[in-house]
């Protein structure tokens, strides 16, 4: 039996896991949101990464992760209750402390714990309004997207509500760094079927990924606000990617305002995507928010559904499997970015 039989039967792997085994492997290691902060109150709450079932949790002592399964008799955690900070099953009441450890077993309230009956926890941290976890990383920060601007007093933090997207997760990440698309996905939004030219931008490698600077004439404010640019205004507009899937983008607006969008997708099965896209703003603080939700949807709603319809679903790192043009060059990048993370070339996520 080769190794990866083994890994997969003695639980190394999810049940039902719809990634390759390296594939997992590979992506494991980093930090992905799970749930949004403010929904994690008084109740645990339900989550699945990477095909593996999470329950979420909060106590005094802040949030929890661990699988969601009772090793008792294996009911979902996430149908239990909190009370003085124990995470409570609802089967048989076993109580679970904020480190996973059982504690009571109410129908032998006397009897010695098995060490073996606890929750398999996992490293949490909470940023940019998002609950965030890895399953096989050490709980560092070193690949953990930085966006110092949502905790500056001069931007204002805007969240969004997620959405789920049936496409691969790196297929959703490569058309939000694409820029080709606007003039054809995006017309009724905020781009120009006439202003379709991609000019020449630059691309360089980072510490974590690989940052994109595109200068163009294409407007970021909604159809409705354009008249708010001037007429020669040049668009900048950056991208930062965080390797595997995670990316900041940059809009540098007229007047010095500027506009983050944190692309954050959770991949939850290979083909199954839940997209977290906080964002922050330095201008038009005095603006009711319920259009900037409205135009945040709009945008990726128009790209959900070219993602979805897209095959292979799996996003190809062999470059030849599809072809290229110059204004790819982001594409890329991300697809090399990819392959040297140890991706398989027939990518399954």
């Amino acid at each position: 039996m080769v190794s990866s039989e083994i890994n997969k039967l003695s639980g190394h792997y999810p049940r039902g896991c719809t990634f390759l085994n390296d594939d997992w492997d590979a992506i494991a290691p980093f930090w992905f949101p799970i749930a949004f902060s403010h929904d994690v109150t008084d109740s645990p709450i339900a989550a699945t990464l990477l095909d593996q079932r999470l329950v979420i949790w909060r106590t005094s002592q802040g949030v929890s992760v661990a699988n969601d399964l009772c090793l008792h008799r294996g009911v979902p955690m996430s149908l239990g209750h909190i009370n003085n900070d124990q995470l409570i099953c609802k089967y048989h009441g076993f109580h679970y402390n904020a480190s996973g450890a059982c504690t009571l077993i109410p129908a032998n309230p006397q009897a010695s714990i098995p060490a073996r009956l606890c929750l398999k926890t996992y490293p949490v941290r909470e940023a940019f309004g998002l609950v965030w976890t890895t399953l096989s990383g050490d709980g560092s920060d070193a690949n953990m997207p930085q966006l110092p601007e949502w905790d500056s007093p001069d931007y204002q933090p805007i969240l969004p509500d997620s959405i789920d997207i049936s496409a691969a997760v790196g297929r959703q990440m490569e058309g939000f760094l694409d820029v080709a698309h606007f003039a054809w996905v995006h017309h009724e939004a905020f781009a120009d079927r006439d202003n379709p030219e991609v000019p020449p931008y630059t691309v360089t490698p980072t510490s974590q990924g690989l940052r994109a600077e595109y200068l163009s004439t294409v407007s970021n404010f909604p159809k409705e606000l354009q008249h708010r640019a001037p007429a020669d205004f040049k668009w900048l507009r950056v991208f930062d990617v965080f390797l595997p899937f995670a990316a900041i983008l940059r809009v540098y607006f007229p007047e010095g305002g500027r506009l983050c969008i944190l692309n954050a997708p959770s991949p939850i099965s290979a083909r199954k995507t839940r997209l977290f896209s906080p964002l922050c703003r330095n201008f038009d603080q005095d603006q009711p928010l319920e259009p900037v939700y409205e135009f945040n949807r709009q945008i990726f709603t128009e790209d959900q559904e070219v993602v979805e319809s897209q095959y292979p679903e799996d996003l190809p790192l062999d470059l030849r499997t599809e072809c290229h043009i110059e204004a790819d060059k982001t594409s890329i990048a991300y697809r090399k970015g990819l392959a040297k993370l140890g991706l398989s070339k027939v990518y399954t996520a």
